[in-house]
């Protein structure tokens, strides 16, 4: 059943990707995206469980480390921007700004890049087994970004996508744990 789960994980990091491929979608495009989305998370959760009922029912060799930390990693950097645009479209009070084919730039620029960065450092500092890096991440990216969160929708973006990155980075790392 170990094998079931990797393989599930596998599928939902290869959604992921695909779904992070897509980039800023819009119209019908974000619509398949935030499908593909839902999709890799719920296959992410079948992992999951697949994996802690194979560790309860019988003692098996895990998967090697090096796989778990590679394929966790991966799904936490790819899925987290496409889950966080998720997060941003469910919280708009808008349903006019979700249909309109270009929307307003974000009130916080780099925030792709800045998203990817916060993910590898978090999930990469649970990894080497220093949790306090969070916090050191977490510091970094607030200062880098106090200047611009006078803005309400700035602030609430800033997060928004924090909460959102941070979470899928630990969760994946949680899930990685699972298979060793």
């Amino acid at each position: 059943m170990l094998w079931i789960a990797w393989g599930s994980l596998c599928l939902a990091a290869f959604v992921s990707c695909i779904s992070a491929y897509f980039g800023h979608a819009m119209g019908k495009r974000a619509r398949v995206r935030d499908w593909l989305v839902v999709g890799s998370g719920l296959f992410a959760l079948l992992s999951a469980l697949l994996a802690a009922v194979s560790q309860t029912s019988m003692q098996t060799q895990g998967i090697p480390t090096v796989y778990a930390i590679v394929l966790s990693s991966i799904f936490a950097i790819s899925f987290g921007g496409p889950f966080t645009e998720l997060i941003f479209r469910l919280a708009a009070k808008n349903d006019v700004e979700l249909q309109k084919e270009e929307s307003d730039p974000s009130p916080l620029r780099g925030g792709l890049w800045i998203g990817l960065l916060e993910r590898t450092a978090i999930v990469g500092s649970l990894w080497a087994g220093w949790p306090e890096g969070i916090a050191v991440v977490l510091a970094v990216k607030g200062l880098g970004r106090f200047s611009e969160l006078k803005d309400h929708r700035a602030a609430e973006q800033f997060i928004l996508g924090t909460f959102a990155s941070g979470l899928v980075a630990a969760g994946s790392y949680g899930l990685g744990l699972l298979f060793i």
